[in-house]
């Protein structure tokens, strides 16, 4: 099995990424708002506990299938002990089946991002995005409050790239990722 985690800060592709990676490869694609969004929507507000709880079980049961891989999107924040608990976390679900991991991190300047925070495409597949006002506003407060981009040689995992995407188009880029990895 494979997992290839799309890691990035706030509307820099990581979705747009993934659906383009899951239509070269046999991968699927899992990215953070599929349990984001029913979790805003059955219980009227984000609650990081229950998105974690439904990620495991969906990490537990694809772990035990006979599934290709899967593309999981997480936005990490590298200045907190708890984001890199959590990467570990996700590991150890799929370790017991011989998982290979491979990190893909996508940086974006801000300017970029907040343009892309608009999509059809994201405001379609996120409904907690559709009001721009107020996405914009934690797009931007979560570049105050955390280091989302990693530093130079801070990634110790092998199967690691970093790719600055402004500029190039999701096909691209995951056919880079794709190439890379021999996915």
């Amino acid at each position: 099995m494979k997992v290839v985690f799309i890691i990035g800060n706030a509307s820099v592709g990581k979705m747009t990424v993934g659906q383009e990676l899951m239509k070269i490869t046999d991968l699927r694609l899992f990215h953070n708002h599929m349990t984001i969004e029913p979790v805003i929507e059955i219980f009227g507000s984000y609650n990081g506990r229950i998105t974690s709880r439904l990620r495991d079980v969906v990490f537990e049961e694809f772990a035990a299938s006979n599934n290709y891989g899967l593309i999981f999107t997480y936005m990490w924040a590298f200045d907190q002990k708890s984001d890199w608990d959590y990467i570990e976390h996700v590991k150890d679900i799929f370790r017991p089946y011989k998982t290979e991991f491979y990190y893909v991190e996508l940086v974006a300047s801000r300017e970029v991002r907040l343009e892309r925070n608009t999509t059809e495409n994201r405001l379609r597949n996120k409904a907690s995005k559709r009001d721009i006002d107020i996405s914009n506003q934690r797009l931007i407060g979560a570049d105050g409050k955390y280091r989302l981009v990693s530093n130079d040689g801070e990634i110790p995992f092998d199967n690691y790239i970093k790719i600055d995407n402004s500029y190039i188009s999701p096909d691209i880029v995951a056919q880079k990722i794709k190439t890379l990895f021999q996915l």
